[in-house]
Parts: C-alpha cells; sequence; structure tokens
C-alpha cells in the first residue's frame, strides 16, 4: 500500500472520528497492513459511546490471508484532571466479583500484589473485559512461550509453570487476591454494583500525575513540579530511608512529602473568569501582581496574575490565573493561605428552599461530601476543588456519577441495577427541587472548603453548622503532618 493512500485512509478515519456527535457513527474500514505475514487486512474503527462514562473507538483487526486478528479500546475524549487507582478485593469463590466489567486504557497497569505479578501498560493496550478476563488473557499470553523457554532456561519455565498455577487459581475464583488497576490518565474504570453507594471490596483513590507520568503520556510537564521534584529528590540519607507506600499514587514518596504538597494543593481549578467572578464579591484584591512563567502545554512563555484576598468568615486565599497567547491554554487555581489549621472542620448546611441552592461552595481536594438523604457520601479527592454553588455542586456529582457507573444504566446493566440508579436518579432530581428539606456536609480534615452564609452576620444564619475537630494520627499521617518539622522556620520568623 502507497504511502499516500495510508495517509488519505488516515485522513478519512479522522474525518469518522470527528464526525457530528449527534449523527449516527457509521462502522468505518481501513485496508492494514498484518505484523505477521506483511499481507493487507482490514482494521474497522467504530466512535462509540459508553453510556453516561467515555467517548471509545473499537477498533478490530483481521487478515484473511493468515487469520491473524487483534482487538482494542481507545480513548477519544480529553485526558482527566488526576490519575485514579482502583482497588478491588476478591474474596474466595466470588464468581460475581470476577465478573465485574472492567475499562483498562492504554496507560494504565495491572497490578496483583500477593502474587508479585504486574501488567505494565505496554503489555496489554486499552481493552474492555472483566476482572476473571484480564487474569486469563495474562495467563495465556505467559502460557504462549513455554515450551521454547522450557529449551533455553528450564529453571525460569519452571518458576513460571509454578506462577501460572496460582494465577490460574486467582483467575478462577480458587484463590483470593487484590486486583488493583492503576491508571495516571484517569480513563480506566471498575464496575461498582452497589454504586451509587460505596462498594466494601472497592475504593477509588485519586492522585496528581508526576512529571514523568505527564512526559509519558505526551504532555509537557510542569516546570514549577519539577523543580518541587528535583528539589524533593536531594533529600538527605536519613530521609531517603523512610519510605512509605503510597496508595494513591505510582511511585514512592519521601515520608512527609506527601502532606507538604496536599497542605498547599489548589482547593479550586476552572474558568479564570469564573472563579473571579465568584471571590470578587467577596473583596477587591489590593494588589494583583505579574510575574513571567512557562505555558504547562506548549512550553512558550506567559504571565501568571496573582492576588490575595480574604473570604469573610473563612480566610485568606491566592488566587492564580495564568493564560497563554500562544496555544490558549487556560490555568487558574485557589490556594489557601496561612498555616494549616490544628483542627479539622465539618460544615453542615440545612437547604429549605431554592434560595439555599445559590449558596456559594468552596469545596477542596480533601473534602468529603455527604448526603444523607440520598444515602451519597464521596470521598476526599472525588471531582477535584471546586468553586461552585449548592446547586451546582450536586449537579456535577450527578454528571460524574453517571458518567463513571455508566454500567449500572446502559443497555447491558441488569434490571434491577437499572431500577436502583433511576431510583436514585428521581431522588436526586427532588432535592434539587427541594420538595423536601435536605442535609449538604463537607467534612474537610484540612479545613480548606467553606459553605457561604445568607445573612449579613454568620452567626445569625440557623441552617449552617460549624464543628471543628481533633484529626486522628491517621489522618495526619495521611497529609504528612505527623513527621512535619516546622522548628527551622519557627526560628526565623522569629
Amino acid at each position: 500500500m502507497s504511502k499516500e493512500g495510508v495517509i488519505a485512509d488516515v485522513g478519512r478515519a479522522a474525518e469518522a472520528v470527528s464526525a457530528d456527535e449527534e449523527a449516527a457513527n457509521p462502522l468505518h474500514q481501513i485496508e492494514s497492513l498484518c505484523m505477521r505475514c506483511r499481507e493487507n487486512g482490514t482494521t474497522r474503527l467504530l466512535l462509540t459511546q459508553i453510556p453516561h462514562f467515555r467517548e471509545v473507538v473499537l477498533m478490530a483487526f483481521e487478515c484473511p490471508h493468515c487469520g491473524e486478528k487483534n482487538n482494542e479500546v481507545q480513548f477519544a475524549g480529553q485526558l482527566q484532571p488526576h490519575g485514579c487507582v482502583y482497588t478491588l478485593n476478591v474474596p474466595e469463590d466470588a464468581l460475581e466479583v470476577l465478573n465485574r466489567q472492567v475499562v483498562k486504557s492504554d496507560s494504565a497497569s495491572i497490578k496483583v500484589p500477593e502474587l508479585d505479578f504486574e501488567v505494565p501498560p505496554e503489555a496489554q493496550r486499552g481493552t474492555l473485559s472483566t476482572v476473571e478476563g484480564v487474569l486469563l488473557r495474562a495467563a495465556d499470553e505467559l502460557q504462549a512461550l513455554q515450551e521454547e523457554r522450557r529449551k533455553i532456561d528450564p529453571k525460569t519455565a519452571e518458576a513460571l509453570d509454578h506462577f501460572l498455577v496460582n494465577l490460574n487459581l486467582c483467575a478462577t475464583g480458587k484463590k483470593p487476591f487484590t486486583f488493583i488497576v492503576d491508571d495516571p490518565a484517569g480513563n480506566s474504570f471498575i464496575e461498582n454494583p452497589f454504586a451509587p453507594s460505596p462498594d466494601p471490596l472497592l475504593s477509588v483513590n485519586f492522585y496528581n500525575r508526576t512529571s514523568e507520568q505527564q512526559e509519558a503520556l505526551g504532555f509537557l510537564p510542569d516546570n514549577e513540579q519539577v523543580a518541587a521534584e528535583k528539589s524533593m529528590d536531594q533529600t538527605s540519607p536519613t530521609s531517603k530511608e523512610r519510605i512509605r507506600y503510597v496508595p494513591a499514587g505510582t511511585r514512592r514518596e519521601p515520608h512527609g512529602s506527601v502532606g507538604a504538597l496536599a497542605a498547599h494543593r489548589a482547593i479550586a481549578q476552572g474558568n479564570s473568569d469564573e472563579v473571579a467572578a465568584a471571590l470578587f464579591k467577596y473583596s477587591t484584591p489590593e494588589e494583583v501582581m505579574n510575574f513571567p512563567a512557562t505555558c504547562g502545554a506548549c512550553a512558550a512563555k506567559c504571565e501568571t496574575r496573582m492576588f490575595v484576598t480574604n473570604i469573610p468568615y473563612f480566610k485568606e486565599v491566592i488566587i492564580m490565573a495564568s493564560t497563554c497567547d500562544f496555544c490558549g491554554y487556560r490555568n487558574s487555581e485557589v490556594k489557601p493561605g496561612g498555616s494549616i489549621p490544628e483542627k479539622g472542620k465539618k460544615i453542615t448546611a440545612c437547604i429549605l428552599n431554592k434560595e439555599d441552592l445559590s449558596r456559594d461552595v468552596i469545596k477542596s481536594d480533601s473534602a468529603r461530601v455527604i448526603v444523607p438523604e440520598l444515602d451519597l457520601e464521596l470521598a476526599p479527592g472525588t471531582l477535584g476543588g471546586l468553586v461552585t454553588t449548592v446547586e451546582g455542586l450536586i449537579t456535577t456529582i450527578s454528571e460524574n456519577l453517571k458518567r463513571v457507573h455508566g454500567f449500572s444504566i446502559g443497555d447491558s446493566a441488569d434490571e434491577w441495577k437499572r431500577a436502583k440508579w433511576q431510583d436514585f436518579d428521581r431522588r436526586l432530581r427532588k432535592i434539587l427541587e427541594v420538595e423536601e428539606p435536605w442535609t449538604l456536609t463537607l467534612d474537610d480534615a484540612l479545613a480548606n472548603s467553606f459553605i457561604a452564609p445568607t445573612t449579613e452576620v454568620i452567626e445569625e444564619d440557623n441552617q449552617l453548622k460549624f464543628e471543628e475537630y481533633e484529626r486522628s494520627f491517621e489522618q495526619n499521617e495521611e497529609f504528612g503532618l505527623n513527621d512535619m518539622d516546622t522548628s527551622s522556620a519557627d526560628m526565623a520568623y522569629n
């Protein structure tokens, strides 16, 4: 096939993928090279959407000459704001857990710690399968060259035979294990049959990508992040010895560094104009500082604007906004000012009427969102940081739940799962119409979240309740506060 023909076919494929979303996406066929026999086969492309989850491109290749077949899933949507780690505990003889559907993107790795087993991203392309299917496929691929391996390296082949026995025991439910999907792009997923309620067997953690992960995904890393990671690596040998495993990340960090980053993490990211409009109503900045920076998308020189403002009854915050005139990239964030509070804070708002839906809300990365009337609880890190209203927060939660838990809503879902989601959606619309009073709680261990009052004096707002509490040892450990030493800084200020 000529080079011009390949370019033309790729162009036609791009046109098919970028077709109008409202029109029916046709099946597109491309003549492509078979990597086994070097003859031309056929690749079929279909742009489709997993209901309320992601847009994906389904690709299937078939060669009529040698019978070679291959299929994979690639994501057509955007890179997610955070990476994600799904951890599923699979008990013994739990066949229903093995049948849970799994979406694995090209950038995701799969781990089974009990077997010291890891499938790197390059070993398996994007797939739509089940827990059992992923393990059996890995076993088949390892078994494929065993006979040749026995002739060259009998010891390795014997060790691999023993490993394959254990892997097959896990895949058939005869041995308990932990199934972990770690995706820096945030585009992987494991089905939760109990959604929107928490799954006792499944935990989801979100994390900020490292500069190496950002670069591996094809994006330029942030220069400030690279500098921070380099300074972090240049620690003393004593601190390097104290290493702990962070489930929400993909690499080991010096003990305490996670908390230092979490303390200064942005509590809101979004459109610069929207953030400014939401916060200018509280106070006008005394001074806007401009300083040169580098665009995180194209590495061109740009300008960052920063000012400090105060939100009444909350705290001092730092607002930063960057715009790149070269590529159009925009970024804004709101960072908490001052020191880390000694206590966590729980804010509870009683929503009685539609006016309460207009209350301003600042939700940080470290906040837990609870709505008892919906039996809904979101773990810290879910949705990232937001500057919005009560109505906007609930709407965002609804959209993200439907997108992430699409398997429980789509055509392939069991009837009882679909009925459960329809009931949840009905209750969600009910609270947005405020047909009955309901409660919104933000539980923030770092006290970086806020719900605005509707009265001039916050003490007169009887629908708001603030409760401070002592953080547990585990919470301090998660934010790296147990080993944080600020004595040198205190001496410098004194």
